[in-house]
């Protein structure tokens, strides 16, 4: 189902009988979810009860100039008027992940015929299955280098370069989108350390932690991929959770959701480590323990409690305290911690990898994976 909207709001001539009506228009959304693919195009004005319409749906594109997509208006907000921060913007809304795409009338009929063409119809129709002419053992020569930013190594495991990315603007540490795996649509999660401009310049870094935001749009994600039987795919790269007073109120809620979306579905999933991957935060992130099918890693990722430096100064504490080279003392024991705990050959010796494959070779294990 595909909504097309530019409407001022109810008439306030037709008072309870119009209210009544978004309700009905709400109950058969919400029967809808997980049923039937919902998509929202805003094209202008969306504002009260029209934006909770709005996101009973799955996807949401906003215009970038026309459109409007409010709960309150700006001028209605205290303290704040429209033309000191306009909270009905695409940008604002983008960045607040109530829109997942943004763009010109004719980007975002593209990218609504784009998304309709990699999802099934309903949830009982299976696999959507696409001609591929790209070589499944295709060699992506570049991918260690892309890893800090998923979206390009994605796009390179992807057939012929598709990778549709949901609320690019949203907890841009935490990339969702959807790939074609040898012709089949495949939901991606990853975590981000750097995003790169179209001229390859790094224009922004991020800490590789679990952040709430991060957490609650992957969740969201993976829960409308399991509805829908589409395969799901995670890139790991991640060191813990994020740690500030802010983030303490919300982290546990919001890693617990991420945990739960991925234990719960029984969709195929295959996860690849490309990098760090400690702690609760990389349990989070679709491990063996949770339900992941099938795992790779890099020859270069580190899997464990934490980095070997910091748990060396806890664990030999008193080591350090008497040596006369505290820093030798700390190599010396890291080196000893990350060779027995936090070698990815020693996680393939206890079974959380299946296999250690190189970066250039992502894409046709992937592959073999997914039609296993």
């Amino acid at each position: 189902v595909i909504g097309l909207i530019d409407c001022a709001g109810l008439r306030l001539q037709e008072a309870t009988d119009a209210l009544n009506g978004f309700g009905e228009i709400y109950k058969n959304m919400s029967l809808a979810s997980g049923i039937i693919p919902q998509i929202t195009a805003v094209y202008g004005e969306c504002g009260g009860g029209l934006a909770v319409l709005a996101e009973l749906s799955d996807f949401v594109f906003v215009e970038e100039k026309k459109a409007k997509l409010f709960v309150n208006s700006p001028n209605a907000l205290d303290g704040n008027y429209e033309s000191k921060l306009d909270t009905s913007s695409a940008k604002f809304m983008a960045e607040a992940g109530v829109a997942d795409f943004v763009g010109d009338e004719e980007t975002i009929a593209n990218g609504v015929r784009q998304l309709v063409s990699m999802l099934p119809s309903n949830n009982t129709e299976g696999t959507v299955c696409t001609d591929n002419q790209d070589d499944l053992n295709r060699v992506c020569a570049d991918m260690a280098a892309e890893i800090a930013d998923p979206a390009l190594a994605l796009t390179d495991i992807s057939d012929d370069g598709v990778f549709v990315e949901t609320k690019a603007e949203y907890a841009k540490e935490m990339v969702t989108g959807f790939i074609l795996v040898d012709g089949v649509t495949v939901g991606a999660v990853a975590n981000r350390t750097a995003l790169y401009d179209e001229n390859g310049e790094k224009a922004e870094e991020f800490a590789p932690v679990l952040t709430t935001a991060g957490a609650y749009k992957a969740a969201e994600f993976v829960t409308f991929c399991n509805a829908f039987e589409i395969p799901v795919l995670t890139l790991t790269n991640i060191k813990g959770f994020e740690a500030t007073v802010k983030s303490e109120r919300t982290i546990a809620k919001a890693s617990a959701k991420l945990v739960y979306a991925f234990a719960n579905a029984d969709v195929p999933k295959v996860n690849v480590i490309t990098g760090e991957a400690y702690g609760s935060a990389y349990v989070a992130m679709n491990s063996k323990s949770i339900g992941a099918d099938m795992v790779y890693a890099w020859p270069q990722a580190s899997i464990g409690m934490m980095d070997a430096s910091s748990a060396a100064k806890i664990m030999y504490a008193d080591d350090i305290a008497a040596s006369k080279d505290a820093a030798a003392t700390i190599n010396e024991k890291a080196a000893e911690y990350a060779a027995l705990q936090s070698s990815v050959d020693q996680a393939a010796a206890r079974g959380y990898v299946d296999t250690i494959i190189n970066p250039e070779d992502t894409r046709k294990y992937v592959i073999a994976a997914f039609e296993m």
